[in-house]
């Protein structure tokens, strides 16, 4: 679809570029975002606040002091008329999971339910690259696309009041990584001692729209040893490649 430019209250406009989750429309927010991003640190674009790329949208946030709404609608639907390159490969993260657990409560349950074995579901559920499409909801929250569709599960009718941070879940066709403690309807199948979101980091999200993640199987003593060594503010993951 073209290019639609929404407003989004008195200071955030929105260009949605796409009605379905679809990765290559997912790309093409990425790399509009870049590209705005660029063209406001050299200068050419004045007055905006943020950008947050989701699924199929950009949300601009501007200083209405600065930029007039109008003004800054016809240089997004000026940028978003150029040939971008969206092809750029994200970075790829391995990340350890402790499958099961009180984190993972729902794991066995989710198994019964698909007609699968616990290993089978945790073999399934661990062999697939996901998309992070979009970080959201909560600070450092990855929303996952690529979740193979015999794990697709509605949420939970209820929400639990309390997951903690690094539950790794299943909402509908997404996965999850959980960046803080916090209510959610979300089906958990384990955690990891990955840390997604630590202000006291540089950079404190460790993952970006676009990234790719893989999840590996540790025991509990691997949880733990690992657990430890993310108290002491080490990184215990790295990117396996760079986009």
């Amino acid at each position: 679809m073209p290019p639609t430019l929404l407003s989004c209250g008195d200071c955030a406009l929105v260009l949605q570029l796409g009605e379905t989750v679809d990765a290559t429309v997912n790309a093409r927010v990425i790399a509009l975002a870049a590209c705005l991003e660029s063209s406001v640190q050299a200068g050419v674009i004045a007055g905006i606040v943020d950008i947050v790329p989701t699924y199929r949208s950009l949300l601009v946030r501007y200083d209405p002091e600065q930029v007039r709404g109008a003004a800054l609608g016809q240089q997004l639907m000026a940028l978003a008329a150029r040939p971008l390159d969206h092809n750029a490969t994200g970075r790829r993260w391995r990340v350890p999971c402790l499958y099961g657990g009180a984190v993972g409560q729902d794991l066995d349950e989710l198994a019964e339910m698909k007609g699968l074995s616990r290993d089978e579901l945790i073999a399934i559920h661990s062999r697939v690259d996901y998309r992070v499409y979009m970080i959201g909801f909560a600070p450092g929250f990855a929303y996952l696309g690529g979740q193979p569709e015999i794990l697709h599960t509605p949420r939970l009718p209820k929400p639990r009041q309390m997951i903690p941070s690094g539950a790794v879940g299943i909402g509908g066709q997404q996965g999850s990584i959980n960046s803080v403690a916090g209510p959610s309807g979300w089906r958990f199948l384990g955690r990891t001692p990955v840390r997604s979101f630590d202000p006291a980091r540089t950079e404190p999200f460790l993952f970006r729209a676009g990234d790719n993640i893989r999840f590996f199987p540790i025991t509990e003593a691997e949880a733990q040893t690992l657990d430890a060594r993310t108290a002491a503010g080490e990184m215990i993951i790295a990117p396996e490649e760079a986009a």
